[in-house]
Order: structure tokens, then C-alpha cells, then sequence
């Protein structure tokens, strides 16, 4: 299969190309030499290569800089989705595209877990365009997939386990506090790309939810990396209210792979699972970054 993946050196993207390249003729690209808000770069590419797949991992993920760079985040998560979408559909061509929990209020009583049939309400300007960008890909191409993923975290790029481990390094004996009123499902973007890599042998479209078994709160997440890392740093839980952002978090990220479940297509595993193989196979390196060498 010919795939053209976007955002191809990003966490999930860097991920895919490596577990796809194996089966698959891929056209892997990225900013700076390819933006997918630019109409006329993204249907040169998709004329030139045509595609039986376009898969989307492109997107403005900074959170609290979308409150502030609105036109950016706008281009990137609902300009350029639509172009692809556009051309996926006039090339007979299907799209699958990265969407996340943002796309939900968070209100649902803990530990009750979204599924694909909840309608959005999004809380913060990033949920809002990634509720829109899900919305344009909708009407733009009829064999589109929208995987909904959450907590994401990697090897390459910037995450939130990296951050801990920074933080941690930088003074072991200090209070580390992290937030435990939030609660979600750490989702390791390696495992995610395995089970896009399981969606393409399929005639999948429309919405599912594509997250780790099991859920916890940051703080109880920051708590298992650094055990798996072996170090002696335990967090100290905090509320969101004593860690204030620009944007608005979704209390409750939970979701449920229930339409991948009921397909039989659901390759996902515990969030305490991944996490252990990750940091087996990546501790020496995530030291090395988070030391600066």
C-alpha cells in the first residue's frame, strides 16, 4: 500500500513511519518542507504520489499556545486536515487522522469513560479546532478514519514523561508536585502505531477510540515512571487549581475503545504494560536527553 504520512518526524508520525515502512511504500514528510495548511504544496504531493492512504499525524498539540496563536492552530488543525481530506477524496484515496480527548468537556463523572457516540463539547481553543478538523475530514472524504487518542507519550519529541524526568533529575531531593485531579489513559504512540498498522488491513470508517487499557491520574502516572525508571522521586499530588494554565483541562480524559472492541480490531494494551516495555527499551536514552547529553 502507498501511504502518505504528515507530521511524519513527530512522536506518533516518527512512530509509524517505523512500524509501516516494513509492509508499506510510504511518503513521509513534515515541516518545514511540507505544510499541510499550504492547498497547493499538499496537492502537488498527493497528485505526485498518489496515495492509497493519507494518514495524518500533523497537528499544533501545544495547548496553551493555541489560547495564544489562534490563526497557527487553526491552520494546522482544521485548514490542513481539510486539504488532505479534499484530495483523499478527489484521488479515491482514504484518510486516516489523529484526533484526542480534547474534543470532550471532561465532565463525565469519574471513572466513566467516553465512547465514540458522545457528542463533543470542547472546553479549550486546541479542543475546538480538533472537534473542527475531525468535522472537515467528515465532509470532505467518505472513506475517512478519526482515531481519537489521548496521554500520549513517546520516544521521540516532547511528552509529559520526559518533562517528569527532567524535573526529577534536576533536583531528586525537591518537592515534585503533579496534578491528581485529572484522570486519563497513557497512551504509548509505538502502541498506537501498531494498531493503525492492524486499521489499514480493514475497511474501517468513521470514529473510534484508539487509548490504553486502564486509566490513573498525572500524578499517579508521574508516580509509576519514575518507579520504572528507578528512581527514588515520589510525586506529591496537587489540584489543578494549585497548577493553573492558559487552557482548560478535560477533568476526565477516559475513553473507551468500544467500536474497535466491537469490531475485534482492538490491539491496545494496559497503560501499566506499555509503560514498562518503554522504559525498558528507551531508559539509556530518555537519561541521556533529560541529562543534556
Amino acid at each position: 500500500m502507498r501511504i502518505l504520512v504528515t507530521g511524519a518526524r513527530g512522536q506518533l508520525g516518527s512512530d509509524c513511519v517505523e512500524v509501516l515502512s516494513a509492509e508499506h511504500e510510504l511518503l513521509a514528510l513534515d515541516l518545514p518542507e511540507f505544510d499541510i495548511g499550504d492547498q497547493a504544496a499538499v496537492e502537488r504531493a498527493v497528485d505526485e504520489f498518489t496515495p492509497d492512504c493519507i494518514l495524518n499525524c500533523a497537528a499544533y498539540t501545544r495547548v496553551d499556545d493555541c489560547e495564544d496563536d489562534r490563526e497557527a492552530a487553526y491552520r494546522t488543525n482544521v485548514t490542513g486536515p481539510f486539504h488532505l481530506a479534499s484530495c483523499a477524496q478527489k484521488g479515491g484515496a482514504r484518510i486516516i487522522h489523529i484526533s484526542t480527548d480534547y474534543v470532550f468537556d471532561g465532565r463525565k463523572p469519574y471513572p466513566q469513560p467516553y465512547v465514540e457516540e458522545d457528542p463533543v463539547s470542547p472546553i479549550s481553543f486546541y479542543g475546538t479546532t480538533k472537534a473542527e478538523g475531525e468535522k472537515a475530514v467528515q465532509d470532505s472524504c467518505r472513506r475517512h478514519v478519526i482515531l481519537r487518542a489521548a496521554w500520549m507519550y513517546g520516544i521521540n519529541g516532547r511528552n509529559f514523561p520526559k518533562t517528569i524526568l527532567r524535573l526529577a533529575l534536576k533536583n531528586p531531593a525537591g518537592i515534585l508536585r503533579v496534578v491528581d485531579d485529572q484522570y486519563g489513559s497513557p497512551t504509548w504512540s509505538y502502541r498506537l502505531a501498531r494498531q493503525i498498522e492492524k486499521i489499514l488491513e480493514t475497511d474501517a470508517r468513521g470514529i473510534f477510540h484508539a487509548t490504553s487499557e486502564g486509566y490513573c491520574s498525572w500524578c499517579a502516572f508521574a508516580a509509576a515512571f519514575l518507579q520504572e525508571m528507578g528512581l527514588p522521586v515520589r510525586p506529591l499530588p496537587c489540584t489543578s487549581a494549585d497548577y493553573p494554565t492558559r487552557a482548560t483541562r478535560p477533568t476526565n480524559s477516559i475513553l473507551e475503545n468500544a467500536a474497535l472492541k466491537k469490531k475485534g480490531w482492538n490491539r491496545m494494551l494496559s497503560w501499566r504494560e506499555d509503560l514498562a516495555e518503554f522504559v525498558s527499551l528507551h531508559r539509556d536514552r530518555l537519561l541521556r536527553e533529560a541529562r543534556g547529553k
